[in-house]
């Protein structure tokens, strides 16, 4: 969420961040402070309704003890009380507007946000081409059983699938614990407040498989859990930062989605993965945002596969990124760069919808922290660019040598 006031004193450079996003952003603003304009305006209005409603009450009880004609008192404590009746029906609507409105606003794209997707730098040797995971990995991924089970994009890993993934988690959470992250198993299943919390809701609706007989969801992302880890709190200044790495299961409908990507795993309903996520004062979050990607290429690099980070498009980032990298891993298969992991700065834009704070060293009164997320392994992809990238012309699979400490096997056998 916005701060309201930050936005009262430069409305022109909200509107402008706002106006790079598209999507009627800037309108939306211009609407939520014509609203903002009329609560202020309400608010004072209906305190002198108070006083003069209590003067002429107690005009009233003045005249009755006296034995006075209080008949034109009267009058007037009701046609006071009709106006305040009026205006708080106002003032109701007008603050559901307004809040529905502060809930539709994006965060503010940083400055360095690029106009459309920019590719920042390239690592290793892209461009080779070869069979897909598909056909590499035959029974191994089992989409026709997992069809009949849970229905179109679910499927069923098997044997030596099984062991990489325990060995890729594994290993992505022994990396991130070496580099302050605290490991975290968070709840799969969410209330609305926590979706709302991290700007899922409302924005990605059709996304996000509810619970309704429990007013639950599946969350989509860790992110959403472990951002809820702190909400309502006041963290102190000498504790942060504070950095997360969750594991969970994630699950997504993907509305809409068709085509190449829906076959194999690449865009599947349910996936597991291990998500960075980090709350920091307001000034360490840009070096946190490069820390995140830092360490996201460094995970690329020890497996051996050719990326590029790109820049995202403001009209591509989600509502709560003020900024966002992508890092794309090059698949055989498919000839081309695909996105495998991604890092977002939000800025203060989730922790205001959380009310998660700290308390700075010198006393000030508490702040507002701000928040970063990052994909460090989400495993369904990576087992596609580490096979497609590992496959022999003799058509099985040689996998990372850093990766056979954890459990995983050296080679997947042609099926």
């Amino acid at each position: 969420m916005l701060d309201l006031k930050a936005i009262r004193r430069e409305p022109g450079a909200a509107r402008a961040a706002l106006a790079r996003r598209g999507n009627g952003a800037a309108d939306t603003l211009d609407r939520v402070l014509e609203l903002d304009a009329r609560r202020r305006a309400l608010l004072p209005e209906l305190e002198g309704l108070r006083a003069d409603k209590n003067e002429a009450s107690r005009r009233i009880g003045e005249l009755q003890r006296q034995g006075l004609d209080a008949s034109e008192a009267i009058g007037q404590v009701k046609q006071v009380s009709d106006r305040q009746k009026q205006l708080d029906a106002e003032l109701r609507e007008v603050q559901s507007a307004l809040d529905t409105g502060m809930l539709t606003l994006p965060n503010l794209p940083d400055e360095s946000a690029a106009p459309e997707d920019t590719v920042l730098r390239e690592v290793g040797e892209g461009g080779a081409a070869g069979r897909d995971h598909t056909e590499l990995l035959g029974d191994l991924v089992d989409l026709e059983a997992g069809a009949r089970v849970a229905g179109s994009r679910f499927a069923y890993i098997k044997g030596p699938l099984v062991m990489l993934e325990l060995a890729l988690v594994r290993w992505t959470l022994e990396e991130l614990s070496g580099r302050g992250f605290e490991a975290v198993i968070p709840p799969v299943l969410v209330r609305e407040e926590a979706l709302v919390g991290t700007g899922f809701l409302p924005d990605t609706e059709q996304q996000i498989y509810a619970v309704p007989g429990d007013d639950l969801y599946l969350a989509g992302t860790s992110e959403v859990p472990l951002a809820s880890l702190h909400s309502g709190e006041v963290l102190d200044e000498e504790g942060l930062p504070r950095r997360y790495a969750g594991f969970s299961p994630c699950f997504r409908r993907e509305a809409g989605a068709a085509g190449r990507d829906t076959r194999g795993l690449f865009r599947v309903h349910q996936f597991d993965k291990v998500e960075m996520f980090a709350f920091v004062g307001p000034e360490q979050a840009d070096a946190e945002h490069e820390r995140l990607l830092e360490i996201e290429e460094r995970l690329m690099r020890a497996l051996g596969l050719a990326y590029r980070v790109v820049n995202i498009a403001v009209g591509d980032l989600g509502s709560s990124a003020a900024k966002k990298y992508d890092i794309e891993v090059w698949l055989p298969g498919q000839e081309r760069y695909r996105e495998l992991t991604s890092c977002s700065n939000t800025t203060d834009f989730q922790a205001r919808r959380l009310d998660i704070r700290y308390r700075p060293r010198d006393g000030g009164a508490p702040r507002h922290v701000h928040t970063l997320n990052g994909t460090a392994v989400a495993v369904g992809r990576m087992i596609i660019a580490l096979v497609e990238n590992g496959q022999q012309e003799d058509g099985s699979v040689l996998l990372p040598e850093v990766l056979r400490p954890y459990g995983a096997p050296e080679r997947i056998e042609a099926q």
